[in-house]
């Protein structure tokens, strides 16, 4: 098995991510404490009408007998050793408790859509942009520098669908996910991380680690996987950027050097003036 095929293997299980419509556990939360309010009211309308129900063992409702009744009413066991004798008691049944237990089980119902069928689908959904991405554009890195172009590429238009950022930081995943972007966490300088969000068939490639040797080695690995393709990095120290250039950078940026030509001519055309 050569290194490609080792390379295909590691990125077929990689897989990009996005914003997540809620939090999980706060979703749970607030379901959990309607399905417990809803319990709570079915509770003590039975207790305050105990006096429709009949307890066929010792035909005393007690606080513990309520409990019992609601629960097994809620869940439609129904054992038939407390029973609603009273009009009104099956009044309360079919036009109150009746709702209740529809509801309490929708949300059961939704919360096991969410947790099972809903994440199922977005895993598969994000499996299918992955493997159709193509003339797109990878942020090697989500620091400042990879936020800002991702922030211009959008207001340039460039589509949510057409980024995907890379960063081994959670914090900085997090971020491109805020903006809605796809999102691989991983080094950027492993060939199954590039091979993962098909650098191959990518537009460009913009490499901005925030360290020149990582950013060097990402230009490294993407020029070798992607031999026609576009790559700008940027690098901060100067010595770096003729090393850059060698090994594959299409566009070598330094922002102090770019800083510097900037603050010149708006120095000289303030001096003429």
């Amino acid at each position: 098995m050569n290194d490609r095929t080792h390379a295909s293997l590691g990125a077929a299980k990689i897989l990009l991510s996005r914003k997540a419509g809620g939090s999980p556990w706060r979703t749970l939360t607030f379901r959990a404490s309607l399905a417990l309010g809803l319990l709570i009211a079915a509770f003590c309308t039975l207790w305050f009408d105990r006096a429709g129900l009949r307890d066929n063992i010792d035909g005393h409702m007690s606080v513990a007998d309520v409990m019992y009744f609601t629960m097994i009413t809620v869940t439609t066991v129904g054992y038939g050793d407390i029973v609603p004798v009273t009009e009104r008691a099956r009044l309360i049944d079919a036009f109150f408790l009746t709702p209740i237990r529809l509801f309490i089980w929708l949300i059961f119902l939704g919360t096991a859509v969410d947790i099972i069928f809903k994440r199922s689908w977005e895993r598969f959904r994000m499996r299918k942009i992955q493997g159709t991405l193509r003339n797109h554009v990878v942020l090697a890195g989500f620091g400042r520098t990879g936020s800002t172009v991702a922030r211009q590429l959008l207001d340039d238009g460039v589509s949510l669908d057409q980024i995907v950022a890379i960063d081994c930081n959670e914090e900085a995943c997090d971020v491109a996910r805020e903006m809605g972007l796809a999102v691989v966490q991983g080094d950027a300088t492993d060939n199954n991380v590039l091979s993962a969000v098909h650098v191959e068939r990518a537009a460009n490639l913009v490499a901005a680690a925030g360290r020149d040797d990582t950013s060097i080695l990402i230009v490294l690995t993407a020029r070798a996987l992607a031999h026609d393709l576009a790559i700008a990095v940027s690098i901060s120290a100067e010595d770096n950027e003729d090393i850059a250039s060698h090994a594959g950078a299409t566009t070598v940026i330094n922002p102090i050097t770019v800083s510097a030509k900037l603050l010149a001519g708006a120095s000289k055309r303030v001096a003429q003036a």
